[in-house]
């Protein structure tokens, strides 16, 4: 008992060492490094997506800091800032991402003329639509058909013009009056549906032959041939078209002949209907002085037309 009481006290300590790998100080060496790969790359990606004049004036305010900062301008924002010294003005607001750069915005220009002379071909085009769907018509209506040869339609720099002439033995109108025969009647009330239907301003002008006519009240081919625009203006308009739309009624006698060989030739007692061009319409509405004259006249008769809308041209018969 006293020999077993005698044996030494043994304490073993066991030491737990770990291999090199299982430490931390690794994952702050690496927290470290992919922090400085993203500057990297972030640093990379600005420096592509700067300009060249920001590149130039962040370059500057290195150089010369004080310099830059004092002037402003690039380098150190924009110069037309309110803050001293340049900057972002903060009282500005943008929407989405802008990008400043020393190449100034490209500026749309618009070729005015290029765009009219385009509408102007579009019109031609619409109104050349319209002339042969009056040509249709007349060919569909058995009542207008036996007529065709006295309605002449062509495109002219006015519009669409629609002349209806007197044939030798087929007036439009009873003799040195302003009466309309049924015939004519039934053909302007035809045109009036028609014209109606397109957004084009319109223009009548009564025309007579040469042949000499004067009442001793004074009564000539200049009031006759006023008096017979007007009828057919109420015939049209009685027809179906409406009154706001047409923009001149003149009358011109004999001044403008059909005809120029033979001045009393019955052609050239006739009603001309104008359907306007825009052109037209803008210049009568500025100047109120456009006329049906044709292109080719002389510029005598045309200044006399201007003028009076009737003149001093020979009297003439209806």
């Amino acid at each position: 008992m006293a020999d077993e009481g005698q044996k030494p006290i043994i304490v073993k300590r066991i030491k737990k060492g770990g291999h090199g790998h299982h430490g931390g100080a690794w994952k702050i060496a690496y927290a470290d490094f992919v922090t400085a790969m993203m500057a990297f790359f972030l640093l990379m990606w600005l420096l592509g997506s700067t300009t060249k004049g920001d590149m130039e004036g962040i370059a500057n305010y290195f150089k010369t800091p004080l310099k830059v900062a004092m002037q402003g301008g690039s380098g150190s924002g924009d110069s037309s800032s309110i803050l001293q010294g340049g900057g972002q003005d903060l009282t500005r607001r943008n929407s989405g991402q802008v990008k400043h750069g020393d190449t100034p915005a490209e500026k749309k220009t618009y070729d005015l003329k290029a765009a009219r002379a385009a509408l102007e071909q579009e019109e031609k085009g619409r109104l050349q639509k319209l002339k042969e769907r009056i040509e249709q018509t007349i060919a569909a209506n058995p009542l207008l058909q036996k007529y065709k040869n006295q309605l002449l339609l062509d495109i002219t720099a006015e519009g669409l013009r629609i002349q209806i002439v007197d044939e030798k033995n087929r007036p439009m109108f009873a003799m040195a009056s302003a009466e309309l025969q049924p015939y004519t009647r039934d053909i302007l009330d035809v045109l009036g549906l028609v014209l109606n239907d397109v957004p084009n301003r319109i223009g009548l002008s009564g025309h007579t032959d040469s042949t000499p006519y004067v009442t001793a009240s004074g009564y000539s081919n200049w009031e006759l041939s006023a008096d017979r625009a007007n009828a057919s203006r109420r015939e049209l308009v009685r027809g179906g078209l409406a009154d706001d739309k047409i923009l001149r009624v003149v009358g011109l006698a004999s001044a403008v002949h059909l005809d120029r060989k033979d001045p009393f030739n019955p052609i050239n007692r006739r009603i001309s209907i104008l359907v306007m061009n825009k052109r037209t319409e803008e210049s009568l509405l500025r100047d109120g002085a456009s006329l049906d004259v044709p292109a080719d006249a002389d510029e005598a008769v045309k200044a006399v037309a201007g003028a009076t809308g009737g003149g001093l041209a020979a009297p003439a018969r209806k």
